[in-house]
Formats: structure tokens, C-alpha cells, sequence
């Protein structure tokens, strides 16, 4: 089983309404928007929940930007949040950021500042590199150190990684690194070239992970 669902479970109106009833007649009102929630459950595979695929442009995430395609000379040592932009099933650009966890966190370094674990062939020229932005310990967005330049910080539980070192974690609680997100440079665009190289947060495991991924595939054919 995966977290994502082809398409919307049918429920006829009578179900429904006795569901809704029942559940506000035991617990009210708050319950009641718990069965709503339950009769349109929030992941989908659709394309703009889908994790980011090979063919996707990277874009700004920043309010102030968003939706405007990443350059390289937009980034640098300091950290740039970016959304992956594919396409919808009619051909139409799209956004994915109806899943918050594939917001993507984009460093420019000078050459040779990045090293392994990093996987060097997912890069840029060696000198730009992208990762998941989601800290694999409860899911927050990381964020630069306020304390070492360089450094990744996430605020909700201090968790710590090295961008420079494949976003391995250097101190807190992540239990393994941000995944790495292999990228390329088509004119001016970055471009993914694949999935996350390991499983980002929210995945438990490797198994997990592979599943998404036939089942996105199952949907690009």
C-alpha cells in the first residue's frame, strides 16, 4: 500500500450523511470535519502532489518569486528554496507543491567545496547541488545555520546536516540525511534528470519508496 490514492473514493450522499450524523451525535462538531477529512483524504497521485521526476524545471519557492524558473546565478552558498514544476495530464505546466514535502533546497558552492557523499554525477559542473528540504526526523523545513555558515539547521529539533557533504547529518536528532535530487542544466533552466537518489521524509525505507516510484511511472505511460 502506498499513501497515495489513484482517485477519489465514492461515497453516495445517504452514506455520508449518516457518517457525518453519527459522528457529530458522539463527538460533535470537530469530529464532523475529521469525517470530511476522511471522505477526501489529502494524498493523491496526482501531478501536483507527484515527487519530483526527471523532466521537471526547478522554480522559486519564495513568495516574493515563486513560480519563476531558477537560474544559476539566482544561487549560492546560502540557501534557495525551489519547487519542482512538471507537467498535468494535458500538458499544462504544474507546480508541485500540493505535497509540502517536495519543497527542494538549492546551494551553488565553488568547485571542490562539495565532496563525497555527495553524488558528484547529480550535480551541476560539481559546484551546484539540490536536496530535499525536509528534515528526516519529524519533517520540518531546514534551513542555513544561524550559527555555521555552510551549515544546515533545521528549527524544530535542531537536527544539523553539511550541504557540502551529501546533506549528511553532523548533529541532532535526523536519523540519515536529506535525500540529494539529481539536477542538470538545460539552457537556462535546472533540470531533474530523476527521483531523489535515496527515500526523502516522509518514507520509512527504500521499499516504500520504490513503490511511489512504479507508481508514478505507472502514470507518466
Amino acid at each position: 500500500m502506498t499513501r497515495y490514492k489513484r482517485q477519489d473514493p465514492e461515497i453516495t450522499r445517504r452514506k455520508f450523511i449518516n457518517v457525518a450524523m453519527g459522528t457529530t451525535a458522539a463527538v460533535g462538531g470537530v469530529s464532523l470535519l475529521s469525517t470530511l477529512g476522511a471522505a477526501n483524504p489529502v494524498f493523491r497521485l496526482t501531478a501536483n502532489k507527484m515527487p519530483p521526476q526527471a523532466g521537471d524545471i526547478l522554480v522559486h519557492a519564495q513568495e516574493s518569486k515563486e513560480g519563476q524558473p531558477i537560474r544559476i546565478a539566482d544561487l549560492g552558498p546560502q540557501l534557495v528554496r525551489a519547487w519542482p514544476q512538471g507537467k498535468d495530464e494535458n500538458g499544462d505546466p504544474v507546480i508541485r507543491k500540493g505535497d509540502p514535502n517536495n519543497i527542494l533546497a538549492l546551494y551553488r558552492f565553488p568547485k571542490g567545496q562539495l565532496v563525497a557523499p555527495t553524488n558528484l554525477d547529480a550535480t551541476i559542473d560539481g559546484e551546484t547541488v539540490a536536496y530535499s528540504d525536509i528534515c528526516t526526523h519529524a519533517g520540518c523545513s531546514v534551513g542555513d545555520s544561524d550559527i555555521n555558515a555552510g551549515e544546515m539547521k533545521c528549527p524544530c529539533h535542531s537536527g544539523q546536516y553539511d550541504p557540502k557533504r551529501g546533506c549528511i547529518v553532523i548533529g541532532g536528532p535526523p536519523p540519515r540525511p536529506l535525500a540529494q535530487l539529481p539536477i542538470k542544466l538545460e539552457g537556462d533552466n535546472l533540470v531533474v534528470t530523476g527521483f531523489f537518489l535515496t527515500y526523502p521524509y516522509p518514507y520509512t525505507n527504500e521499499n516504500e519508496w520504490e513503490s511511489i516510484k512504479k507508481e508514478v511511472e505507472a502514470q507518466r505511460t
